[in-house]
């Protein structure tokens, strides 16, 4: 049985939910791609940030473009408060349950974007008791705590 499966999501239009409880640590699956050069990435149009993109920076010289039907996921919604993370190995992207996953539950994790000036540009929908209203970083969240 497959670890998760593909359904309307409440944070933003799919996502993939957990098939069966998931213990933490678990490798879920991979994000696909095509590996393209970080100066691609910076002046190919299919990037501008104003749609939806699914791109992963994987070091200094690359970057993965998973924006393709056989990468599943790319399916999965961003949250405040994730029960998934992101690791990378060499050019391969995982994700990783970070805690464990209850069947049902919809997989999500810290998209990772950072604070800037564009931040606004990227409402986050998520509804936790965490989320701040925007996607940007754990890291970087009480930045916008103190502008509320």
């Amino acid at each position: 049985m497959k670890l998760f499966k593909i359904k309307k999501s409440k944070i933003d239009k799919n996502g993939l939910y957990a098939n069966r409880d998931i213990k933490k640590g678990t490798r879920i699956l991979e994000y696909k791609g095509k590996i393209i050069s970080v100066k691609k990435s910076e002046t190919d149009p299919k990037f501008d940030n104003g749609k939806a993109i699914y791109l992963f920076n994987i070091n200094k010289r690359y970057d993965l473009d998973g924006d393709f039907k056989f990468n599943l996921a790319r399916l999965i919604n961003h949250s405040c408060e994730p029960n998934c993370e992101v690791l990378g190995s060499g050019l391969k992207i995982w994700i990783y349950a970070m805690r464990n996953i209850k069947k049902g539950e919809e997989l999500s994790y810290d998209y990772g974007f950072s604070y800037d000036e564009d931040y606004k540009n990227y409402p986050c929908k998520c509804g936790t008791e965490k989320c701040i209203g925007y996607i940007v970083r754990e890291g970087s969240r009480w930045r916008l705590a103190k502008k509320k």
